[in-house]
């Protein structure tokens, strides 16, 4: 017998369709910031200026100087699925804007109440519209107003109860607010900024366009030990490009909290990304450290897709092995130059400003060896005064990428296994095996698959011969499931190869003579990455004469 309780299939009122859009887009005040910072942005507005009230849960206003918005649409563009910036699927699929989700101002208004103000650039006057959650917003009523739009968002979520109470305390939904214009800013250096909270600026930053005037403010926002230990990124290759500030290794993070990447002006957080940079720090970051970077890639629209997530964080590459290969590619070249010898940029600040200059000494870098300190160091003094080197960890560097070349330049010798080793897989990771064969060739590997769910290793490189096969291959399938590309190969040899550095490099105790402690100054400055170890370690450090005098109160 059917049970005659079953509830039949209706259709959602327009009120409660909006406060479910809104769910996927607004869950917090800091979402809904983004969506209208990002309107702006595509009204090609140039100061935008944002206040918040009670970490945003009390008020949320930004206001803009952009070309604003007409008259007879301020209504229409409150309703769902209305937007000036896409017209057919086409569009949808070469996006050039940040905001397109047309629903954006119909979900935040349905879930508090809100003030849309706006005077269209041709027009002489502004008008105003007010909605509190209802279906229909107020008549527009005329009013005094510059060109752009100012749109208020008083009272998140006092309709929705049940919602407003899975909000954090202020102190956490403003620090939210704030990581969102932080990202904005360094997105777009040509925009004035400005964010106050509770009637305070936090945030006051003004266009920037030269390198100084950028470098000043990376810093405001990413901190000065950012910028006094950046790298500068600057590669072109066909019709990608990828531009920005890395941290060198010796600068890291104990935490992955400042890295920003932005994919044609849009922030992403995508996990093909990060493990491409993880990759390209891999044997120059100490430990579980993470690096600090803030990196711009700009690609053919129609060659990715912004649609893959409702918060357009992520992104899906059309060719992402090429996108892969290039950021690890271009971020490795850049990592090598970390050398004694590559000193060539330095940051300094001047009057609140930043610029470069070379530094102009015949003298070597790491200058010439005056002493051994308990076995360990290496005293040297150079132009600007002392230089300590850990000679083991600098050696063990200089080995390491001795070795590295060596391999690289000479055939990859392998081992036929007398026993092939038999290796059980799902069918999926058998498939994506046959795909991507060529990773495993091309290193000296000799597998076959033996069936639907099982591969046959007959050969493999020498330096692997002590490996665990079955898992580093099951690793390698994963990656190729996950990102579509792994290093993982790759990585097991390096791993052995620094494993072999450091046994023969130099150990401590041993004594040196100036001699032989000036060659492994100079070896360390012609050598790539020499500036930390292997396990991105520092290698040496300067103490200028400058500090030492502040030491002994010299010139006081």
């Amino acid at each position: 017998m059917i049970d005659q309780n079953i509830p039949s299939i209706q259709a959602l009122s327009s009120l409660v369709a909006k406060q479910i859009a809104a769910g996927e887009m607004v869950d917090r005040p800091a979402s809904a910031l983004k969506e209208l910072v990002e309107n702006s942005l595509d009204a090609k507005a140039d100061n935008i200026e944002v206040q918040v009230e009670q970490g945003g849960i009390a008020l949320i206003k930004v206001r803009d100087n952009g070309f604003g918005i007409r008259p007879d649409e301020l209504s229409f563009a409150l309703h769902r699925h209305t937007t000036s910036k896409i017209r057919n699927l086409e569009d949808l699929h070469n996006l050039n804007s940040l905001g397109f989700r047309g629903e954006a101002l119909a979900s935040i208004a349905s879930i508090s109440r809100l003030t849309l103000s706006s005077r269209f650039c041709q027009n002489d006057i502004g008008y105003s519209i007010y909605l509190d959650g209802q279906e229909k917003p107020t008549k527009a009523t005329a009013i005094a107003h510059l060109v752009g739009t100012t749109v208020e968002v008083r009272d998140f979520f006092y309709n929705t109860p049940a919602r407003r109470k899975f909000l954090r305390r202020e102190k956490t939904e403003f620090a939210h607010i704030y990581e969102i214009m932080k990202r904005l800013a360094l997105g777009n250096f040509h925009i004035n900024f400005k964010l106050s909270h509770n009637n305070k600026a936090l945030i006051l930053v003004k266009s920037a366009l030269t390198e100084a005037q950028k470098l000043q403010r990376l810093s405001l926002l990413c901190g000065i030990e950012f910028v006094e230990h950046l790298l500068t990124v600057n590669k072109l290759s066909s019709n990608i490009k990828l531009s920005g500030w890395i941290s060198q290794p010796t600068f890291s993070r104990s935490q992955a909290d400042s890295q920003y990447f932005f994919i044609n002006g849009r922030f992403v957080r995508d996990k093909l990304i990060t493990h491409a940079i993880h990759q390209a720090y891999k044997d120059v970051l100490y430990g579980t450290r993470y690096p600090a970077y803030v990196l711009y890639l700009n690609i053919d629209p129609s060659e990715i897709d912004v649609n893959v997530h409702p918060t357009k964080n992520e992104v899906r590459f059309a060719k992402a092995e090429f996108v892969y290969n290039f950021l690890i590619e271009s971020l490795k070249a850049k990592l090598a130059k970390t050398s004694p010898g590559n000193k060539s940029l330095k940051i300094q600040e001047t009057h609140q400003t930043y610029q470069t200059s070379t530094k102009n000494s015949a003298a070597p870098a790491l200058g010439y060896a005056v002493a051994q300190l308990a076995g360990i160091y290496i005293l040297a003094e150079n132009s600007q005064g002392l230089i300590v080197v850990d000679m083991h960890a600098a050696h063990e560097r200089i080995s390491y990428e001795k070795m590295k070349s060596a391999y690289l330049s000479n055939t990859i010798t392998a081992q036929i296994l007398l026993v092939p080793e038999c290796i059980s897989v799902s069918e999926q990771e058998a498939d994506i095996y046959e795909q991507h064969i060529e990773i495993f060739n091309k290193l000296g590997f000799d597998i076959n698959r033996a069936g639907k769910e099982m591969l046959l290793v007959r050969q493999v490189p020498n330096l692997l011969l002590e490996a665990n096969i079955t898992t580093l291959v099951r690793d390698v399938l994963a990656d190729l499931l996950g990102f579509g590309v792994s290093s993982r190969l790759e990585e097991s040899m390096q791993e052995i190869l620094s494993t072999l550095s450091c046994h023969t490099a130099i150990r401590a105790k041993r004594q040196l003579s100036i001699k032989e402690m000036n060659a492994l100054l100079r070896e360390m400055e012609q050598t790539e990455r020499s500036n930390q170890c292997n396990h991105g370690r520092p290698t040496w450090m300067q103490v200028s004469i400058k500090d030492l005098d502040s030491f002994f109160l010299r010139g006081r």
